[in-house]
């Protein structure tokens, strides 16, 4: 035990690498991650029991007066950006721009289920990753409304509010399952145990992202300038956001 202990460490440790190799194997390996795919959803719902798991019921919760600081960054995220992004592209007439929706599309979405898992990877504390996962799918029905109301692309919403329905019930499921065992088996974790349990949510990770890459390599085999400017799309828009909110929040 005391081994596995010791080798789940050495993955916390090394968990970014794990991770990019997750990213290679997924696009290397097309075969496999296409046989993974129909198992994310449940590959998803083991990396939030993990990340639920290590965190605790209490951190999880947090204060209550935390709540509404928690709300307003799920809705500045969620409804004022979409917002400002969707107003701005029918100003300049791009309301019916693939790269356009997409970056709505993005924007309107709530915190990826991997957020507490990055965090604990990144060095941080995962508990404010996780509120803000559970409040912003939980607001996903709500905010989709107006940002969707603006541009013609978008007729329904009712696909929207499915999905963030079935996520809020896999957040929830999994949560309570790592709370209540984490209440019976592991009321007071000490240092080596949170190690090994941040192992193993890299792993789980890792294990993701391979899924997660299954329509990225075929398409990178037979059409790669078609890809490429949609990844650097991706990356852009991504990595900008998270520049900008750095500097502000600083």
């Amino acid at each position: 035990m005391k081994g596995l202990v010791r080798l789940l460490a050495i993955a916390a440790r090394h968990g970014r690498l794990m991770l990019i190799a997750g990213l290679v194997a997924g696009i290397a390996l097309p075969g496999i991650a296409l046989a993974m795919r129909p198992w994310l959803q449940e590959l998803v719902a083991a990396l939030l029991f993990v990340a639920a798991l290590r965190i605790g019921p209490r951190q999880a919760l947090g204060a209550v007066r935390d709540l509404p600081a928690i709300t307003l960054v799920a809705l500045t995220y969620q409804l004022v950006l979409p917002l400002l992004v969707a107003l701005t592209l029918i100003a300049f007439g791009w309301a019916d721009s693939h790269l356009g929706i997409a970056l709505v599309l993005m924007l309107s979405a709530a915190s990826i289920s991997g957020a507490p898992s990055l965090t604990i990877l990144a060095g941080h504390d995962p508990a404010p990753a996780l509120r803000i996962l559970v409040i912003g799918t939980a607001l996903v029905p709500l905010t989709v409304l107006p940002v969707f109301a603006l541009l013609p692309a978008f007729a329904g919403a009712s696909q929207i509010f499915a999905s963030a329905g079935r996520l809020f019930l896999v957040i929830a499921i999994a949560s309570a399952a790592a709370f209540a065992l984490r209440g019976y088996w592991l009321k007071d974790p000490d240092r080596e145990t949170v190690a090994a349990l941040d192992g193993l949510s890299a792993i789980a990770m890792a294990v993701v992202v391979v899924a997660l890459m299954s329509s990225i390599g075929p398409t990178l085999m037979r059409a790669p300038l078609d890809l490429l400017p949609w990844l650097a799309a991706a990356f852009g828009a991504n990595l900008g956001m998270q520049l900008m909110a750095s500097m502000v929040l600083r």
